[in-house]
C-alpha cells in the first residue's frame, strides 16, 4: 500500500491533462471578458453597458464563485470530485449559451451569475483530484502546470476574444466555451477517477447565505458610490456598513459552527494565512489593474480587440515560463524568497503605471506586462502549495476552496475598489470639461471614458473637443488607481517576508496515513 501511495495514480499525468482542461474554461471566460468590455459598452455593437454595468458583470460572477467555492469543495468531499466537476462543467456549459444571447446588461449579469455557480464547482475540484491522484513528493511540480495553465488561458482568451470580436457578434466570446467544456465533459468521464472524502463535512447553508449576502452588500455599496460620486446617500454608505456588518457575523457564526462554510480557525496558523492572504492581495492588485489596462488601450491608445489581446501575451507568456518552473525554484530557494520575489515584480509593475502616459512607447508596457506576469507565476504555485500543505490529503477540497475563494474575494473586491475610485476621480476631472457636449449628454458621458466616447459620438464635430480632456483625465485616475494596486501588492510583499516559511514543510502525516479503502476509491 505504501509504495502505491508514493507512486501515486498510474494515468495522473493524463488526468493532469484534463484537470487542465478544464480549468482552461474558467479562466478563459475572464480574460476573454476584459477585451470585450469596450464592445459591451457600446450601445450600437453591443449592450450599451454602464461603468457600473461592467464591474456587476465581472463581480456577479466572482461573487457567486467566492462565495459557493468552499461548499462546492464539501460538496466534491462528500459526493465525489469527479461527479461535482462534470456537473460544473455542464453548468458553466449552460450558462455560456445564455450569456450569448442576453438582450440586455441585466440578463448578461445573470446568466455571469450562473457561471459563477459551475466556476465554483470545476475549481476546487480540479485542485483536490491532483492531491489525491499525485504523491506528495510530485505535487508542488502538478500544481506548477495546474498554475501554469491559468498562464495558458490567459494568453488564448484575449487573443481570441480579440479574433472573435473583429469577426462575430459580442455574444460568440462566450459561446466558445461549449466546445471546450464538450470534451472536458467527455475525457472527465472517461479519464479521471472518482474520489470522495470518507468523512466529509455537512453544508453550511446559512455561511453560505451570509457570505453571498455580505459581500454582495459590500461590493454594491463601493461600485455605487464610485460610479456616482456621491459616497453620503444612504443606499452607499448603508450598503457598505450593512456589508461589513453581515460579514462579521458571518466571521462569528463561523468560528461556532461544527461545519463551517469557511473554516476561519484556519487562519490562526501564520503559514496558512500569509499564503492565502497573499492570494488575494495579488489578484486584488492584479486584476483591478488590468480592468482599467484594457480601457487604457483600447480608448486611449485606440488599439483593437485583437491587438489588445496580444499587447497581453507579454504578461501570459511570463506565467507559461514561469509557472512551471516556481516548483522548482521553491525546492531550491524556499517559498519565502520565490514569493517574495514574485510580489516585488508585480509592486514594481503596478508602481510603473504611475509613470503611464497617452503617449507611453507600447514596449514599456509589454516589459511590464511581462514582469507583472512573471511574478504572479512566482506567487500562486508555492502560496497554492503552502496552503495544501497545511492540510491532510483527505481535505484537499478545503485547502483549494479556501484558497480560491479568497483569490475570487479579492478580484471582485480589486474591480469594485479600484473601478469605484477610477470613476469617483475621473468623474471629479472630468466637470467643467464637457462643455462641448450638449447639456443633455453630459451628466451620462462623466461616468466613464467609454461613456464619454460614446457621447462624443452622438454630438458629431463639437464632441471631437471633449476627447483629448477625456484621455487626460482617464490616465490621471488609473495613477491613483495603479498606486492603490501597488499599495495593495506592497502589503503582500510584507505578508510574505514576515510569515511564510523559508523551506518547504511536509504535509502532516494524518495525509499519509490512508487506508487501504480509501485508496482504492482514488484508484
Amino acid at each position: 500500500m505504501d509504495s502505491a501511495i508514493q507512486a501515486g495514480h498510474p494515468r495522473r499525468w493524463t488526468i493532469l491533462g484534463v484537470l487542465v482542461v478544464s480549468l482552461l474554461v474558467v479562466v478563459l471566460d475572464n480574460t476573454i471578458l476584459n477585451v470585450a468590455m469596450k464592445t459591451l459598452a457600446d450601445p450600437n455593437t453591443g449592450l450599451g453597458a454602464s461603468q457600473s454595468d461592467l464591474e456587476w458583470m465581472i463581480n456577479s460572477y466572482t461573487l457567486v464563485f467566492a462565495g459557493l467555492l468552499f461548499t462546492a469543495g464539501i460538496l466534491g468531499d462528500r459526493l465525489g470530485r469527479k461527479r461535482t466537476l462534470t456537473a460544473g462543467l455542464v453548468v458553466f456549459g449552460l450558462a455560456s449559451l445564455a450569456s450569448a444571447y442576453a438582450q440586455t446588461p441585466g440578463q448578461l449579469i445573470g446568466a455571469r451569475g450562473l457561471m459563477g455557480l459551475g466556476a465554483a464547482a470545476i475549481l476546487p475540484a480540479t485542485l483536490s483530484i491532483i492531491s489525491n491522484v499525485f504523491d506528495p513528493a510530485e505535487r508542488g511540480k502538478a500544481i506548477g502546470v495546474w498554475a501554469g495553465a491559468v498562464g495558458l488561458a490567459v494568453a488564448i482568451g484575449p487573443v481570441t476574444g480579440g479574433l472573435l470580436l473583429e469577426h462575430f457578434w459580442w455574444g460568440s466570446v462566450f459561446l466558445i466555451n461549449v466546445p471546450i467544456i464538450a470534451a472536458g465533459v467527455a475525457a472527465v468521464r472517461v479519464l479521471v477517477p472518482e474520489s470522495r472524502d470518507p468523512n466529509p463535512g455537512r453544508v453550511d447553508l446559512v455561511g453560505v447565505l451570509l457570505s453571498i449576502a455580505g459581500l454582495g452588500t459590500l461590493v454594491y455599496g463601493i461600485i455605487t458610490g464610485g460610479n456616482s460620486g456621491d459616497w453620503g446617500r444612504p443606499a452607499v454608505w448603508g450598503s457598505i456598513v450593512a456589508g461589513v456588518l453581515i460579514l462579521l457575523v458571518f466571521v462569528a457564526y463561523e468560528r461556532r459552527s461544527s461545519h463551517p462554510a469557511l473554516d476561519v480557525r484556519l487562519f490562526r496558523e501564520p503559514r496558512f494565512s500569509a499564503a492565502v492572504g497573499t492570494v488575494g492581495l495579488v489578484f486584488f492588485a492584479a486584476m483591478g489593474s488590468m480592468f482599467f489596462g484594457t480601457f487604457y488601450l483600447q480608448l486611449v491608445r485606440g488599439y483593437s480587440p485583437l491587438q489588445t489581446g496580444l499587447l497581453f501575451l507579454p504578461f501570459a507568456a511570463a506565467q507559461l515560463i514561469f509557472a512551471p518552473r516556481s516548483a522548482g525554484f521553491v525546492q531550491r530557494y524556499g517559498p519565502k524568497a520565490v514569493c517574495a520575489a514574485g510580489m516585488a515584480l508585480v509592486t514594481a509593475g503596478l508602481a510603473a503605471f504611475l509613470l503611464v502616459t497617452e503617449a507611453t512607447p507600447i514596449w514599456v508596457l509589454c516589459i511590464v506586462y511581462f514582469g507583472m506576469g512573471a511574478g504572479m507565476a512566482s506567487v500562486i504555485a508555492p502560496t497554492t502549495e503552502a496552503v495544501m500543505s497545511t492540510l491532510p490529503r483527505e481535505k484537499a477540497g478545503v485547502g483549494s476552496a479556501v484558497t480560491n475563494t479568497v483569490r475570487q474575494v479579492g478580484v471582485a473586491l480589486g474591480v469594485a475598489v479600484l473601478g469605484s475610485l477610477l470613476s469617483q476621480i475621473y468623474r471629479g476631472l472630468m466637470e467643467g470639461r464637457l462643455t462641448g457636449l450638449p447639456a443633455a449628454l453630459r451628466d451620462e458621458a462623466a461616468e466613464s471614458l467609454a461613456a464619454t466616447y460614446a457621447a462624443a459620438a452622438q454630438a458629431g464635430p463639437s464632441g471631437a473637443t471633449v476627447i483629448d480632456p477625456a484621455n487626460s483625465a482617464f490616465v490621471q485616475a488609473m495613477h491613483w488607481a495603479a498606486g492603490g494596486s501597488a499599495l495593495a501588492a506592497l502589503l503582500g510583499l510584507a505578508a510574505v517576508l514576515r510569515w511564510l516559511p523559508r523551506q518547504s514543510v511536509q504535509m502532516p502525516e494524518s495525509a499519509q496515513a490512508r487506508t487501504g479503502d480509501e485508496l482504492a476509491e482514488v484508484t
